[in-house]
């Protein structure tokens, strides 16, 4: 008896639903109330990838490696290394994709000590650069572009400061280097959708709806034509923190 190849059928479905989930507010909202209940068991901090913390939610880890599978980009900049487990994901699934010159450029303006020995001993790091200083800095814009090969895929992470005027500024710097087909992924969009009494306290800086990644991103992108939100990824991310902040190129 032949089995009935259903994978097209399959993909279609997902499609489906996954752009029906986009438009349920009340799934959505459900998913929010969650995420408020969670965040006094500091649920965004509980996850780790190969060893080291990946200040990431399930939800978002997968988005990205959607992405990056979907979109074979051989450099990858992230605003925001953190502890570095975002950075070691990435390079992991490079390396697991075979492009043995793909790698991960990580900006902050503060990579502590303790964070740095962390991803230069880890059997990432040969895939990891990371260059410290404010991420729209010229002497900073200009060494991330030197990291990037003449005819490179990019794709771009923004997940450093996350005030409004900030985030926008990183729009505008790396949007321009995310190339066609290829992602500009805003995080922590969430925050936009939170009331001042829904906030998220236990943070070193508390972010309120207005001067946030969510306000930042859909003002740059009434700016420019090169990119529109994925209706079917972001719609399925109601277990997310970056809902409607996976943008992709679809101009050169």
């Amino acid at each position: 008896m032949t089995t009935k190849d259903d994978r097209l059928e399959f993909e279609a479905h997902k499609r489906e639903m996954s752009l029906a989930l986009g438009k349920d507010e009340a799934s959505f909202q459900q998913s929010l109330n969650t995420l408020i209940g969670l965040d006094k068991f500091d649920y965004f901090y509980l996850w780790s990838w190969m060893g080291v913390p990946i200040i990431q939610l399930p939800a978002d880890i997968l988005a990205t490696q959607e992405v990056i599978w979907a979109t074979k980009p051989d450099v990858i900049i992230e605003t925001g290394v953190a502890r570095g487990g975002s950075l070691i994901f990435m390079a992991s699934i490079l390396a697991a994709m075979g492009n043995d010159k793909a790698k991960v450029v990580g900006v902050d303006i503060d990579i502590r000590a303790h964070n740095r020995e962390s991803i230069e001993c880890h059997p990432m790091s040969n895939r990891i650069k990371m260059i410290q200083g404010g991420s729209v800095d010229d002497d900073v814009l200009a060494a991330v572009k030197a990291e990037i090969p003449p005819g490179a895929r990019v794709m771009v992470v923004l997940d450093s400061d996350h005030s409004y005027k900030h985030v926008l500024a990183e729009c505008r710097a790396y949007g321009p280097l995310v190339t066609e087909g290829c992602y500009l992924v805003v995080a922590d969009t969430l925050i936009g959708h939170l009331t001042e009494e829904q906030a998220f306290t236990k943070r070193s800086k508390v972010w309120l709806r207005g001067n946030e990644p969510l306000q930042a991103i859909t003002d740059y992108l009434a700016e420019t034509d090169r990119f529109e939100v994925d209706p079917v990824l972001n719609g399925k991310l109601v277990l997310s923190s970056s809902p409607g902040g996976y943008c992709v190129c679809r101009k050169a």
